[in-house]
């Protein structure tokens, strides 16, 4: 088994300030770091920290050895990432005292992604295996079609939020994973839940799944002092994805990346503050 994803690879420019900038205010930063990002290389090093085979499917300008060379080092597959002539997206990231951020993204290389590429890359997945993806890259309506033809998992992120690419992908979807507030976007436009299973992240509240017809399946937040909430979805979503292919049942699967992204925000960063599956272990053995 292993998990596919089709994923966006940032460079993250973050910018620890006194608090979020207001429209027309210059605020001097208190501290800054660049670091690897982007919500695909974010969920594919959350995924292969918690035990997962992951092959990223990307792409990425020239000058950006120093963010594969990372992603390598936590074990992700980069065989079927394209160099391209377009400049690697990146983010510039905000993060207030409270942990609070806001981000502009800049997609880029993320978005040349043919779709041809990414069906040869599928063609050799196994009905068994999963395929991820985001809101971030092209190829996303061909590849899903793909991937649910063969019989893969699909985990979508529609994140950033866009109802038109949501429509198209949702249909094709095994689960779809949210935060509260574009799960309540998503139903003002639909009228209800999809019919697909859904987890919606509440953040300090925890999470929901959803399964059509059942019973929602909860699991309560972690108490933890944030430092930093930046990726802490996209660690959600990956350490779903690996316990998933696993074969780890909803409930385990679920416990497990509420508590993986109750460690990550604990830390500065994003791809860098992932957790790994012992110490998510440690922190559930522990736990109440």
């Amino acid at each position: 088994m292993a998990v596919y994803n089709l994923g966006s690879i940032n460079i993250d420019h973050v910018y620890q300030v006194p608090h979020l900038v207001r429209p027309g205010e210059t605020l001097s930063a208190l501290q800054y770091y660049r670091g690897l990002g982007g919500k695909g290389a974010n969920q594919s090093v959350a995924a292969a920290k918690a035990g997962a085979k992951v092959f990223h499917i990307g792409a990425i300008g020239a000058d950006s050895g120093w963010m594969m060379e990372e992603l390598r080092g936590h074990n992700v597959d980069l065989g079927n990432v394209l160099q391209v002539n377009t400049p690697t997206g990146h983010a510039i990231i905000q993060v207030d005292r409270s942990a609070e951020n806001s981000i502009i993204l800049f997609p880029g290389a993320n978005r040349q992604i043919p779709d041809g590429h990414v069906a040869r890359v599928l063609d050799s997945a196994c009905p068994d295996d999963t395929l991820m993806l985001q809101n971030e890259t092209s190829a996303q309506s061909a590849s899903v079609r793909m991937a649910a033809d063969m019989g893969l998992r699909v985990l979508y992120s529609p994140a950033p939020f866009e109802l038109a690419p949501l429509k198209e992908v949702v249909r094709f979807t095994s689960l779809l994973l949210m935060n509260a507030g574009e799960a309540k976007e998503m139903i003002a436009a639909f009228g209800a839940l999809p019919d697909c299973d859904v987890i919606i992240t509440k953040g300090s509240q925890g999470a929901e799944w959803h399964k059509p017809g059942k019973d929602p399946l909860c699991a309560p937040a972690f108490p933890v002092t944030a430092v930093d909430t930046t990726g802490a979805g996209d660690c959600f979503a990956g350490t779903i994805a690996a316990a998933l292919d696993e074969g780890l049942a909803p409930e385990v699967a679920l416990r497990r990346a509420v508590s993986a992204s109750a460690l990550q925000v604990t830390r500065a960063g994003a791809a860098s503050a992932m957790p790994s599956r012992t110490e998510v272990d440690a922190f559930l053995e522990n736990a109440p």
